[in-house]
């Protein structure tokens, strides 16, 4: 009787335990396949409520599939979980060969490899996905790595070309690289295994190895001029300023744009040209949107047009990192909105590009006013060449040129059909237009209302002269000095603006 107690309450405890464990199994296993078909279902019913095409519903589907049954891998959940230092090892030893391999980063240089590799994720993609679309933003650079994708450029829905990707080759590169719009749409045609590097991570390790970002954009450049390039008969005019566009990123800014803000490192540009202090730091204190300073340097009489070795000035800078203010500095003071660079880029283009529509604006509304400028310099050579003015005449045209030129600023920058800077040219308008003054007798230091039998008189060119016409025009007096409203002695004629009051002692 013992016994056949023992006996029963191990059955009816085995009993319990196979069919508990049964149970477990088979809950989690229809608990998966229950999810995977409410997504199913959940995807069919998005498709036929928002009435998408067939293919777009059949790219849907593959993924959910290929997501569920890639479901008990879950490689990178296993990554984020582990320290950055073990991430890069595992992530050098599976990748290293393979990025190697591709030809975008043939010639580069291992560091560079193994940052990049560090910051790339493994992704499946089922047969028939769209990877790229034509058109979109580019926001990644991917590798193949199994698989077989093609490249597919169209217009107008109809197919241009049709182009395979290598195992082991890079795809996005050309939108990444020259921060265009994808030019064709990457598919899948089987179950592919696919890198992916983000733009902005692939940009900072440029930026801080530009040799091999020269390299990179060499090899892009080698493979543009491929005539089986997808969509590109004229790739050397296409990609011709987009070279020099990004490796200009690379030394000089960080943004592109809106895109994310980076910072400049002057230690670490060889492009800046070495001709003085007051130079190069113009270049250093525009990056660094350090205005005061920046100031102060043109006042000292530093060349605000001065170029580096890639024809660059500090106003390409400013363009390039979107600083609004020191943009308006520079051109206040007479910065060229038309100078090119070596490869032909103007501020303006660059500020277009950039898609930075307040700069562009601002760019083209001092280039419309320098303009204007240019044509009143005309009008006024030929008539001073004529020696035809009258007086109403001159007074018009001098009304106009003063709105146009900034008489508190030691540099007039005025633009040429060349896009040169003739400040030679605006000191001959400024000696046609003549400024106008009004002397008093005596320094009086009330409100300039305040103040009788002032003498209204066309500045003359020297202080001696001044103060000639002074005693003609106030007899009984010999003046010897001139002072300004703020008490202040002069003792050069050029630093009388048009309109002072001057006071005669």
């Amino acid at each position: 009787m013992l016994f056949d107690i023992f006996y029963m309450l191990f059955n009816l405890g085995l009993t319990a335990y196979l069919i508990g464990n049964m149970t477990n199994l088979v809950v989690h296993g229809t608990s998966r396949t229950r999810n995977f078909r409410d997504a199913v279902q959940a995807a069919s019913e998005f498709t036929a409520r928002n009435q998408l095409p067939k293919y777009i519903q059949d790219q849907m589907l593959s993924h959910i599939c290929l997501k569920f049954r890639t479901e008990e891998l879950k490689q990178q959940e296993m990554l984020n979980s582990l320290s950055k230092a073990i991430r890069s090892s595992i992530a050098h030893y599976l990748f290293f060969p393979i990025v190697q391999k591709a030809h975008i980063f043939h010639g580069v240089s291992n560091n560079f490899l193994f940052q990049l590799v560090s910051e790339m994720e493994a992704e499946y993609f089922p047969p028939k996905e769209d990877v790229i679309l034509q058109n979109e933003a580019p926001t990644d650079l991917f590798i193949l790595v199994s698989g077989a994708v093609e490249l597919i450029a169209s217009t107008n829905g109809h197919v241009q070309g049709c182009v395979k990707v290598v195992v082991g080759d890079a795809f996005g590169e050309i939108g990444v690289l020259c921060h265009r719009p994808q030019p064709f749409t990457a598919r899948t045609t089987e179950l592919s295994q696919i890198l992916r590097v983000n733009r902005t991570s692939l940009t900072n390790i440029i930026q801080t190895n530009i040799e091999d970002g020269e390299i990179i954009m060499n090899n892009l450049l080698q493979k543009l001029k491929d005539p089986s390039s997808v969509g590109f008969k004229d790739a050397d005019a296409y990609l011709g300023c987009m070279t020099k566009q990004w490796m200009d990123e690379g030394h000089l800014l960080g943004k592109f744009a809106h895109v994310g803000e980076q910072e400049y490192h002057p230690q670490r540009d060889p492009s800046i040209h070495e001709t003085t202090d007051t130079d190069i730091s113009i270049h250093d204190t525009t990056e660094k949107r350090e205005m005061d300073e920046t100031n102060d340097l043109i006042k000292c009489g530093a060349d605000i047009n001065l170029t580096d070795k890639y024809g660059q000035t500090a106003l390409h800078v400013a363009v390039h990192k979107g600083n609004l203010q020191t943009i308006k500095t520079l051109l206040d003071q007479g910065a060229n909105v038309n100078k090119a660079d070596s490869r032909g880029w103007t501020p303006k283009n660059l500020a277009q590009l950039l898609e930075q529509k307040s700069i562009y604006d601002l760019l083209q509304t001092y280039e419309d006013r320098n303009r204007n400028l240019e044509n009143h310099k005309i009008e006024l050579m030929e008539l001073g060449k004529a020696n035809s003015f009258k007086y109403d005449q001159g007074k018009d045209r001098r009304k106009g040129i003063l709105n146009f030129v900034n008489p508190h600023s030691f540099q007039v920058a005025t633009e040429s059909n060349s896009g040169s800077c003739s400040c030679n040219s605006v000191s001959q308008i400024m000696n046609l237009a003549k400024r106008r003054v009004t002397i008093h007798m005596n320094f009086h230091k009330e409100n300039v209302s305040d103040i009788q039998l002032g003498k209204l008189i066309t500045l003359p060119d020297s202080l001696e002269e001044l103060l000639r016409i002074a005693g003609q025009k106030f007899e009984g007096h010999h003046p010897t000095k001139v002072i300004n409203r703020e008490n202040a002695e002069i003792d050069d004629i050029s630093v009388i603006r048009d309109g002072d009051h001057l006071f005669l002692q």
